[in-house]
């Protein structure tokens, strides 16, 4: 089954490959280009044929609300220590939230929560509200039914060119055995097991 996702115009989501965007029927296939000059958006398909989980990243700010933001630009960087990172991009609406957090965490989404994955896209509205959490380290919102979850101290912030890297020292996690939401070509996909044989 494959579910297509909102439009990121309207979007509070990260864009390490731009989660939420469709990829364009009418794009040619097979571009290659070595000149600094390419469509940005040929630049954002091509990435997009990368597959992905889809994370919610959750913190919390100084007044106790609640923040969380769809995202598939999430990575393990080292065992030891234990640290993850994602990256924002600098037009997501609740940036400044995360910039300011000294811990967040992230909540990797199963096949099914991708309902979960387009409530915390949306810029607008109470994204918690009915969502079932538990309140973890440093009173960060962690998601209940996430497929994993890694509860972070910032350590680092890089800028990127139009993205942050948010780097992350993982304090407490924990994981269920199930299937992950996938993210490929700007669509929401299910993970199928390949057997090698």
């Amino acid at each position: 089954m494959t579910t297509a996702i909102i439009d990121p115009a309207s979007a509070d989501v990260d864009t390490g490959e731009t989660l939420g965007a469709e990829t364009g029927a009418g794009a040619d296939a097979g571009v290659e280009t070595g000149s600094p000059d390419f469509d940005p958006r040929e630049l954002r398909d091509a990435l997009g044929q990368f597959a992905t989980g889809v994370v919610v990243i959750t913190t919390v700010t100084p007044e106790g609300e609640f923040v969380g933001v769809t995202a598939n630009s999430f990575t393990s960087v080292s065992l030891d220590p234990p640290l993850v990172l994602w990256c924002p991009g600098r037009h997501l609406r609740s940036l400044p939230h995360f910039e300011r957090a000294e811990r967040f965490a992230i909540n990797v989404l199963a096949s099914e929560q991708h309902e979960l994955s387009r409530r915390f896209a949306t810029p607008d509205g109470d994204k918690f509200s009915g969502v079932p959490v538990r309140v973890g380290l440093g009173g960060v919102p962690v998601l209940e039914g996430a497929l994993a979850t890694f509860e972070c101290r910032t350590t680092a912030l890089h800028e990127a060119g139009d993205h942050v890297i948010h780097l992350g020292h993982v304090e407490r996690f924990r994981h269920d055995p199930a299937k992950p939401l996938v993210f490929h070509g700007g669509r929401y996909h299910e993970a199928a097991r390949h057997d090698a044989g």
